[in-house]
This record gives C-alpha cells, structure tokens and sequence, in this order.
C-alpha cells in the first residue's frame, strides 16, 4: 500500500483545485520542485504529478517545472495531464519519469494506450476520472458517456500497470474517497487500482488498510497534506506497521 502525496501544477505553482476546477485553485508553494523534496524528505516513497494547465491543452505545459521535480528528487514520479501521443510518452520516459498517465487518450484512442504497454512495459498508467459515473475528459471539463468499469476492462490483459480512479465529485474538498466505486472498479478488474479524489483524514489512511481495500495499490492525497489533516509521519508509520504485519 503506497501514499502518493500530490503536486498539481498550475501556471508553474504546486495548486490544488476544487472539483476540478481550474478557477478555484489554491496556491499551496509556488516552488514545486522544494515541494516534491520535502515530501522525499518526510519519507514518501513516490510522487504524483498532474499537469493540470496541460490537461486542458492537451499537450505539455509546465515541463519547466516537471523537469526541476525530477532534479530534486530521487523517488520515482509519475505524470498526467497533456499526454496524448506515443512521442509525448517516449519523451517524458526519457526525461527520468518512472510512468506516464494516458486519460484522455484512453478514451479517444484505447489503441494507442496498448500500444504503449508493448513499447513501454511497466511504465503506463491509466487515469480514470468520473463525475456521476461517468468518465470524464479533456481537464475533466468533458463528460462522456463511457462508464468507468467498461472503460477499465478495455485494458485488461494490456500491461497497463495502474489505474489511477478520481471520482471528481470529491476531488479537493476533503469529501472523504468514494470507497464504494473504487472497490468496485478494483473487483472488476485485475490491474491495480490507485484510489484518487477526496483522501480527507487519518481515518481514510486507516481505512485504505481494512481488509477489503489492501488489494489497492495505494491512494492519493493532497490537500489533507498541504492542510495538515494528515500528518506524514503518522500516516506513513501506520502503513509500515501493517505492511510489517501481513508479511
């Protein structure tokens, strides 16, 4: 079970958005890259990062500040938002991200994604984000009507190595995770499934550690981080001491 603290880029700053919305951003450090060695230093294992200016572009936009987050840290990184094409993909690879994540062009394109795996084993992730069910594109200021279970199921047997799911109705309001529908995705599927949208407090870290939710990869936080309704150092105890205990 991984935490992946988040760094969303905005306009070059570490934000986070309300709902997905790109104009109820709050600026939490305007240097991203102190911020992805901070949570290095408070013993985080891996980093998220969205693009979110690039998500609506679709293609990169603050690679400036994606670069300097490779510099400044050693964890692995892995990257959405404006990735869309198999040279974008080849590009960021080799720029040193540890996986990309295909969204959008997961929709569009489910051919390009498994091409990808072919090309790039081990390092393509698949973001889902849904509003009312629904997969949603584009910044997430598209909705389709592509449910998220039946676009999930496209990639079995792919190489995909996640599916990142962010139910957008939580995202960034500290609403608490939609356990209910991540479960579910995570039962219908048998690639891993990284929890997203709405990680609220201690109480979500423990209950990403009942038994149901162990199959999870991981989960997402960001504003509980930044706010301080997760404490690092707690949380990341708590997922140590049970990883000492199952094994």
């Amino acid at each position: 079970m991984i935490l992946f603290p988040a760094i969303d880029l905005k306009d070059g700053q570490c934000v986070r958005l309300k709902l997905g919305d790109m104009e109820q951003a709050t600026v939490y450090n305007a240097d991203p890259a102190a911020q992805a060695k901070t949570f290095e230093d408070q013993g985080f294992e891996w980093l998220h990062v969205v693009d979110l200016n690039g998500a609506f572009a679709g293609e990169s936009v603050n690679g400036a500040a994606v670069d300097a987050i490779l510099k400044a840290t050693t964890n692995p990184v892995q990257l959405g938002g404006g990735i869309r094409t198999l040279e974008h993909i080849e590009n960021w690879l080799a720029r040193g991200l540890a996986r990309v994540i295909l969204g959008t062009v997961a929709v569009r394109d489910p051919a390009l994604v498994i091409e990808a795996c072919k090309q790039f084993p081990g390092k393509i992730a698949v973001g889902i984000d849904a509003k009312g069910g629904k997969v949603a594109v584009e910044g997430w200021a598209e909705a389709s009507e592509l449910g998220v279970i039946e676009l999930a199921k496209k990639f079995e047997g792919a190489g995909v190595s996640a599916i990142i799911y962010t139910d957008i109705d939580r995202d960034g309001i500290l609403a608490g995770i939609n356990w209910d529908a991540t479960l579910a995705l995570a039962d219908a599927v048998s690639i891993p499934v990284i929890a997203s949208g709405g990680l609220a407090s201690m109480h979500d870290v423990r209950r990403m550690l009942e038994p149901d939710a162990v199959r999870l990869e991981g989960a997402i936080s960001g504003r509980a981080l930044y706010d301080g309704r997760i404490d690092p150092a707690e949380a990341l105890a708590l997922i140590a001491s049970r990883k000492g205990e199952a094994a």
